[in-house]
């Protein structure tokens, strides 16, 4: 007897699976998860630098405040609240509710676009406040 599955995946991946928004914001999710980790070292780094000195600290403030610091800031911030509302929609199944699909798919479409707007209103509440 031949084996039919020999040619075919042993479990399915992104290849066979048509992406979806759910779908999409699960895997970004992770992503930003993974960013925040990097996103800890700069916070610890910038805690440090206040620690260890007025020179030290000025240095680090100032490569925060070129360019691809702020750039670097900025992708933090969004990477922040876009897992933070990943969050929010986990704690809400958790909770029980918005397991309709299309409900559920609206919440995933709306998470990136909440996300982008809070990290801009949060760099420009920023600046006002400067």
């Amino acid at each position: 007897m031949a084996n039919v599955t020999r040619s075919r995946p042993l479990s399915p991946h992104l290849q066979v699976y048509k992406p979806i928004p759910t779908m999409v914001m699960s895997i970004v999710h992770r992503i930003t998860g993974a960013a925040l980790y990097f996103g800890t070292v700069l916070v610890a780094w910038w805690l440090i630098a206040a620690a260890s000195g007025e020179a030290y600290f000025s240095w680090v403030s100032w490569f925060f405040g070129t360019l691809i610091g702020r750039l670097v800031l900025f992708g933090y911030t969004w990477a922040l609240m876009h897992h933070m509302l990943g969050g929010l929609r986990h704690f809400m199944w958790d909770m029980g509710h918005g397991y309709e699909k299309h409900f559920n798919t609206k919440l995933a479409i709306a998470t990136p676009i909440a996300s982008v707007a809070l990290t801009v209103l949060i760099w420009v509440v920023g600046y006002l406040a400067r």
